[in-house]
C-alpha cells in the first residue's frame, strides 16, 4: 500500500516539477487509485496486487472518503470566497500620488488642461452623496465611479423593476427585486473596483439627512418629487452643503447647483410653494423617454466633476433647461431670495 503511495506521491510531485495544471495531476492521481480500488473488487482474493495494496478495499475507500471530503470542503470553501468578495468594500485608498494602474486609468483626465494630476486628486479625495439610483441616479453614479470619485454614496429604498429597466440603465433585467442601492454598487464596482461605495438602503428623511449630508463634500439629488427634493434642500442647507439637483419630466429636464453658503440660491428662493399637481407629476405619472435621464444625468455628472475640480464655469446662480423635443438647450439665471425662509442669514 505504501508503494502505491508513494507512486501517487511521486506522480503529483513530477507534475508539480513541470508546472501542470492542478485539475490533471488530480486526474493522474485519480487513475492510480482507481485501478488499485477496482483490482480489490475484480481480482480474486490473494492475488499479488491485492497483497500488495493491502489485502483489502477497505483502507483505500476510507482514504478515498477522506480526500473527497477535503476536496468538498474546498471548493464550498472557494465559492463562499467567490460570492463574498463582491460584497467587500475596498479600504479606501489615501490621497496623494497615484499607482501606476490610477495613472493609465485617468490618463485622460490628467492629460486634460482643466482637471491635471490636481484636479484627479481633488476627485480621489472627494466624498459625493446621491440620493436616489433611479434614472437620473444612475449615469450620474456610472460615471462619478469612471471619474475616480474617491467616496460615493448612494442612497434609495426601491428595489429594481422591470418598468425601470427602460431608462436606469445602472441596473440589469438579472436586478430585478434587487435593492437599487446594491445593484448600483455592484455596477459601480464593476466599473472601478477601488472605489469607496456606501450604500444606504432606506429611505431619506429629516431625522438622518442633515448629519448624512455633512460627511460629504456634494449632494446630488435625483429624485422625482418636490416634498422629498424640498427636504433635500433644506437638509444641505442646514449642512452648509452644495446641492447639485436635477429633475425631468417626459421630454424636458433642468439642472442647478444651490449653494447659499457661495452665494448662490436654495431651491426655496427659486420654488418658494409647490406646484400644481399637474406640474408636480412622478415620472410614472407623466411617462418619460427613456433617454432624458441619460443626457441630464450625464451633463449632472460633468457639472459634478467641474464642481470638485474647479474646471470651466458652473451653474451657481444658473439653471439649465433641456429641451429634447425641440431640441434646444437654454440659461437663466437665478437669484437668492434674501427673505427665504429656508436659507436666510445663511
Amino acid at each position: 500500500m505504501f508503494t502505491v503511495l508513494a507512486i501517487m506521491a511521486a506522480l503529483w510531485g513530477f507534475g508539480a516539477v513541470m508546472k501542470t495544471a492542478y485539475t490533471p495531476r488530480l486526474v493522474m492521481v485519480a487513475l492510480v487509485y482507481g485501478v488499485v480500488v477496482l483490482g480489490h473488487f475484480v481480482l480474486p482474493e490473494g492475488h499479488p496486487l491485492r497483497i500488495a495494496t493491502g489485502e483489502t478495499a477497505a483502507p483505500w475507500l476510507i482514504l478515498g472518503g477522506a480526500v473527497l471530503l477535503v476536496l468538498a470542503y474546498r471548493a464550498g470553501l472557494n465559492r463562499l470566497r467567490r460570492v463574498a468578495q463582491p460584497m467587500i468594500t475596498p479600504a479606501p485608498r489615501q490621497s496623494g500620488t497615484f499607482t501606476p494602474e490610477e495613472l493609465e486609468r485617468y490618463a485622460r483626465h490628467i492629460t486634460l488642461p482643466d482637471i491635471g494630476g490636481q484636479g484627479q486628486k481633488a476627485l480621489k479625495s472627494a466624498k459625493v452623496l446621491v440620493v436616489g439610483a433611479g434614472g437620473l441616479g444612475s449615469p450620474v453614479l456610472l460615471y462619478l465611479a469612471a471619474a475616480g470619485v474617491g467616496r460615493i454614496g448612494v442612497i434609495d429604498a426601491d428595489h429594481v423593476s422591470l418598468s425601470n429597466l427602460q431608462r436606469q440603465i445602472i441596473h440589469r433585467d438579472a436586478d430585478q427585486d434587487m435593492p437599487k442601492v446594491f445593484s448600483a454598487e455592484r455596477a459601480m464596482k464593476a466599473i472601478n473596483p477601488h472605489l469607496d461605495i456606501r450604500p444606504y438602503n432606506r429611505a431619506l428623511d429629516e431625522t438622518i439627512a442633515a448629519e448624512l449630508f455633512a460627511g460629504y463634500d456634494l449632494i446630488i439629488d435625483g429624485t422625482d418629487q418636490f416634498e422629498t427634493r424640498a427636504m433635500i434642500n433644506r437638509a444641505a442647507v442646514s449642512a452648509k452643503r452644495p446641492l447639485l439637483a436635477g429633475a425631468i419630466s417626459a421630454w424636458e429636464g433642468q439642472i442647478t447647483l444651490y449653494d447659499p453658503s457661495a452665494g448662490g440660491a436654495c431651491m426655496a428662493c427659486v420654488f418658494p410653494n409647490p406646484p400644481q399637481a399637474v406640474m408636480a407629476a412622478t415620472c410614472a405619472e407623466t411617462g418619460v423617454i427613456g433617454a432624458l435621464p441619460g443626457v441630464v444625468g450625464t451633463m449632472m455628472a460633468l457639472e459634478a466633476i467641474k464642481q470638485i475640480t474647479g474646471a470651466g464655469q458652473g451653474l451657481l446662480g444658473r439653471m439649465l433647461l433641456y429641451d429634447g423635443l425641440a431640441p434646444e438647450t437654454r440659461i437663466v439665471k437665478l437669484k437668492r431670495n434674501a427673505s427665504c425662509p429656508v436659507c436666510a442669514g445663511d
